[in-house]
This record gives C-alpha cells, structure tokens and sequence, in this order.
C-alpha cells in the first residue's frame, strides 16, 4: 500500500512538471509573453522545498534542458539556471519552509531574477544583444504568483498524501 502512495506521489510530481512545460510554452499575446513567468522553475523550487529528497539538482538539470528544447535556446542556458536555482533552494529549504509566505515570495523572486541573468549573459554573450525592460518583469509575475500556487500544490500534495 505504501508503495502505491510513493507511485502515486512521485507520477503527480512529474504531471505538475509537464504542467509547467505547457504553461512555459501556451501561446500569449506578445505583450503578454514577456510577463509569463518561468513556470517549470516555479514548479520546480515548490517540490525541491516540499520534498527535496525527489525534486533535486538533477531533476532541474534534465527540466532545464526540456525548457532549452522546447524554447530553441542555447542548450544548456535554462539547465544552468534551474540547477543553480535549485541547489540555493536545497541548501536553504529549511529556512524556507519556515518564513511566512511574503518572504518566500521575495526569495523566490530572487531565484527568479537569477535565471534571468543567466539568460541575459547568454543573450548578451551569443546575440550580442541587451534585453529591453520587459525581460526583467517575469520574475515579478513569479514572485506574484507564488502564493497561489504554493497554496495549490501544497493542499493538493496533502490531499495524495505525498511525503
């Protein structure tokens, strides 16, 4: 029976990964593309703060490299950016799980913006290009957004009893 409960645990997590690989992905309007914030990132810091034990460092490796494919961008670029995300929230998930949710807001605000200068470094470094002031807005549609699904992801881990 228990191993029903960790299959059932482990395929939710995965479901709510691809989730965030459609979200990256669905079609906005062009004004809107700019504000969509990293939803795989997003996804990813929930499961590495609520069960570290399976979303890790390899976990956002491997999504990284997904949202690289799926966006046309220099592989490796989001992989980077996920890992090195995901091994600050590894190192302080502790913490995190304690503050009251205006501060893991702020938090996952930051590791937002650091995937958004790992990719304005590519961006500069290949293309030669500076990004405008709308690429910077992303992480604070994240930041906006976190309590919410936050709040959705942990009632629904709680309602499949995932540990």
């Amino acid at each position: 029976m228990a191993e029903a409960v960790v299959q059932r645990g482990v395929l939710f997590l995965y479901l709510t990964i691809i989730l965030g690989l459609i979200l990256q992905v669905f079609p906005l309007p062009q004004w809107a593309d700019q504000l969509r914030p990293q939803w795989p990132l997003l996804i990813l810091i929930y499961w590495s703060m609520a069960l570290p034990e399976r979303a890790g460092i390899f976990t956002a490796l491997i999504v990284g490299l997904i949202v690289d494919g799926i966006l046309d961008d220099l592989l490796g670029q989001h992989a980077l950016a996920y890992a090195l995300a995901i091994y600050i929230v590894m190192t302080t998930y502790k913490r995190l799980r304690l503050t009251p949710m205006w501060q893991q807001a702020f938090a996952v605000f930051l590791l937002l913006m650091i995937e958004r200068i790992i990719t304005a470094i590519v961006i500069g470094a290949t293309r030669s290009q500076t990004p405008d002031i709308l690429f910077w807005l992303s992480p604070l549609t994240g930041m906006l957004l976190w309590p919410w699904l936050f709040i959705l992801l942990r009632d629904v881990r709680r309602k499949f009893r995932m540990q």
